[in-house]
């Protein structure tokens, strides 16, 4: 390890957390993994089988050692630790974007990171686009509309598949299980829906951004379309992605897309708006 790599904690090591530990720990990424916090009992084990043997340790200690810390775990997890990190004067890549949907949050996170001179990475995740949405935004945005299928068991465990009674396994045909702003849909599909959050802050905000969710058992890809209107035209963009291997809920894009992220952190060029 030398002094001019980059230094990358990871807090939660699921499947996307432990899929950037692996990328840093092969050479993907041209960094250092200093260090990782999961509450699981089996961190000891998932540490033993990185070659770069990171330590585990408190978020607080972390915040100290490391460069940037890479939330992988929770909209919660954002909420207890971002402060923390930012007011330690680390950077700070937020993987579990529907958090700053709480516009208080978000307000006092930017802030902190003005105060403290660090910065606050959001990856596009599972979506493209969002260098053309930043760019509309400029000229003015009149709505953006995100339109999220997945199988249906990518929904399973979603609040609020729980709280309306949804039997996931008996739809034989596309639902429409959701429609509403994307504030409502972060807190309603936390674990399904962080694309809407990145829309979001890359556009019109949480309040006015419009998500509707279907499951679909004809499908075996979560596919998400998005519509921008404004001055500009209209952008439409949609992708098919193929499930994390490890995790139905998450597109293994948006695990890539939080690689490349921290790949371009290293990089002297950086392309794209």
């Amino acid at each position: 390890m030398t002094e001019d790599r980059l230094r990358i904690g990871v807090f939660g090591c699921g499947a996307i957390g432990s899929a950037i530990c692996r990328a840093i720990d092969e050479g993907t990424i041209d960094a250092d993994l200093v260090a990782i916090c999961d509450r699981s009992p089996e961190i000891e084990r998932f540490r033993d089988s990185l070659d770069s043997h990171p330590e585990a340790m408190k978020i607080s200690r972390m915040a100290e050692c490391v460069d940037i810390v890479v939330e992988a775990a929770s909209q919660e997890a954002v909420r207890m630790i971002a402060p923390d990190v930012l007011s330690a004067g680390c950077d700070l890549m937020i993987m579990s974007v529907g958090a700053l949907s709480d516009a208080e949050l978000l307000e006092r996170l930017k802030d902190l990171a003005r105060q403290r001179g660090c910065r606050i990475y959001v990856p596009s995740g599972a979506v493209a686009g969002i260098d053309g949405i930043k760019s509309a935004k400029v000229g003015g945005i009149d709505s953006v509309v995100l339109t999220t299928r997945k199988p249906p068991a990518g929904f399973a465990g979603a609040p609020y598949v729980r709280e309306h009674g949804i039997d996931l396994s008996s739809l034989r045909k596309e639902t429409l299980l959701f429609e509403g702003s994307a504030k409502e849909a972060v807190t309603a599909f936390p674990a399904n829906v962080n694309v809407a959050g990145t829309l979001s802050l890359a556009g019109i905000g949480y309040e006015d951004t419009v998500v509707r969710v279907i499951a679909d058992p004809g499908i075996t890809r979560n596919v998400h379309q998005i519509e921008v209107r404004g001055e500009f035209g209209v952008l439409t963009v949609r992708t098919e992605n193929l499930p994390s291997p490890v995790n139905p809920k998450t597109s293994y894009i948006a695990v890539l897309s939080a690689i490349a992220t921290l790949g371009k952190l290293t990089e002297p060029v950086w392309v794209g708006t």
